[in-house]
């Protein structure tokens, strides 16, 4: 039996390498110029290796009822892990995946296919975009995970993209995004504040230490036009192997103190992760 070997490919927006696990047989880590991107088991989907991606799994099984067939707009496709989660978990849901990078799609797609059963359709597209131009209240979960490199674009963060995303939810629908900050949280403070100009109700979930200032981090944001049912979200995220805190109401509202929506003439993209904040071990 032939070894994997890793596969690197120069793609629209950089270097991209898929390197086999070692530790499990269908396995594999993307990164893009260095930078760990995704990561994915063919044959358990639902294993979700890295934090943020766990967390993101956590709400996607919290905001509606256990199998419900969802339909799902994903903005940043990576190596689709969770567009495969979702279709492990929700058989039958309908998704659009939007990625900038055609050739990141073209690598992934050759060498780690999707289900032949799976109802995802990619889109070389910018994300904003693409929003722009869908139909409205076409989607009951968006998820932004839309990363140039190591940071969010800027045209990403502006009030007139939260409105663009909150076009294109149902009235019931959820936002969710993975964004990366430190203390003092400038970028994610306003990006809390922004989506606040558009939905009713925010959630925040990270970990603690991120919170408190110790180190740069992700941080997963939640928001809707309805109450979001945060008490299952907590229970998951405060036992999973890697204990995240939910943060929600008053709590947030301090958080977010006197941070100010991003217009699109003021904004710019998310700060550069220090060296090593998501290096591989």
């Amino acid at each position: 039996m032939n070894e994997p070997i890793p596969v690197t490919r120069v793609t629209d927006h950089g270097t991209a390498k898929l390197m086999p696990d070692v530790d499990r047989e269908r396995a594999w880590l993307l990164t893009v110029d260095g930078a760990p991107q995704s990561y994915v088991d063919l044959d358990e989907p639902t294993h979700l290796e890295f934090e943020y991606a766990r967390r993101l799994g956590h709400a996607l099984d919290t905001v509606a009822e256990p199998g419900r067939p969802l339909d799902v707009l994903h903005l940043g496709g990576g190596a689709l892990t969770l567009p495969r989660y979702v279709a492990a978990t929700r058989p039958g849901s309908r998704q659009d995946v939007v990625e900038a990078d055609r050739g990141l799609l073209d690598l992934v797609t050759e060498h780690l296919p999707l289900p032949g059963d799976a109802r995802i359709a990619l889109h070389g597209a910018d994300a904003r975009e693409w929003l722009e131009a869908a139909p409205a209240g076409s989607a009951d979960i968006l998820i932004a995970d839309v990363f140039g490199g190591s940071r969010v674009p800027a045209h990403l963060t502006t009030v007139a993209y939260a409105r663009a995303a909150a076009r294109v939810l149902r009235g019931d629908g959820v936002y969710l995004a993975n964004l990366a900050d430190a203390a003092p949280f400038a970028f994610l403070r306003s990006q809390l504040a922004t989506l606040a100009t558009v939905f009713a109700e925010l959630a925040l979930v990270a970990e603690p230490a991120v919170l408190r200032g110790r180190r740069f981090g992700n941080a997963v944001l939640l928001a809707a036009h309805h109450p979001l049912d945060i008490a299952p979200l907590a229970r998951r995220t405060a036992a999973d192997a890697f204990p995240a805190r939910v943060e929600h109401g008053g709590a947030l509202r301090d958080f977010i103190g006197a941070a100010v929506p991003v217009r699109d003439e003021d904004a710019v993209p998310s700060p550069e992760p220090p060296d090593g904040a998501f290096g591989i071990g």
